[in-house]
This record gives structure tokens, sequence and C-alpha cells, in this order.
């Protein structure tokens, strides 16, 4: 599956940004899917998940209830909202899926996803 991330922008300290992960070739089955994001020099985090069949979600620990991750109907688009953007949140933001249902504990690991998008760039100004 070719994932299309969107969304991302500058927006001042404690706004708000929703991101999108638009599926093509197929859908993103019964499978998984998260966000993952990577700062200048820093190595690629953990920011959610969530797996479709049973709508279980995770989070990184840094999230704190700031952002939420939600599927669309047609199991082709996922949104990451994102509210009281930090500074610290800049970063860009990658989509990854897994076509077949992951075990819980896997869905904050990068190798469980087999496919990964391109990346959208979100910047909070300070």
């Amino acid at each position: 599956v070719q994932l299309q991330a969107s969304g991302g922008g500058l927006v001042a300290t404690g706004g708000s940004l929703r991101l999108s992960c638009e599926a093509s070739g197929r859908t993103f089955s019964n499978g998984a899917v998260a966000w993952f994001r990577q700062a200048p020099g820093q190595e690629r985090v953990f920011v959610a998940a969530i797996r479709w069949s049973g709508g279980n979600r995770a989070y990184g620990d840094f999230v704190k209830g700031r952002f939420t991750i939600s599927g669309g109907s047609g199991k082709t688009l996922a949104y990451l909202q994102m509210n009281s953007l930090k500074p610290e949140d800049t970063a860009v933001y990658y989509c990854a899926a897994r076509s077949t249902r992951p075990i819980l504990s896997a869905l904050s690991l990068a190798p469980t996803y087999d496919s990964w998008g391109q990346g959208t760039q979100v910047t909070v100004s300070s």
C-alpha cells in the first residue's frame, strides 16, 4: 500500500493541526496505522497508533492527552489530531501501516509496519 501524509505546516505554540494519512493501492485492511516523528539529529519516535480490529489505540508518553489518532471510513484514511502543540513537537511526521493485525505490545515499534509515507513537516513556533 502506498501512503500519503499531509496536513503539516507552521503553527504557533498552543495551536492545532490535523494530519492525514491516505492509503492507495489497497485499504489498511485489518492491520494498523501509526504515526512516528523525527526531529533533526534525533531518532524516529513513536507518536500514536490504532489497530483497526477492536479500535485499540496507543500513544507515546509525551502525548499526554494532546493528540488523538482516528480512522476514516473505508479504511483508506487515518488522522492525527494534534492540539496544544509545543515547539518540541516540531518534526517530520511519518505515517506507517501494517496490513495484518499486530499484537498490542508491538504497536509502538517501527519494525511492526511494512509501509511508510514520505512525511509531512510540522513546525511549532514559540
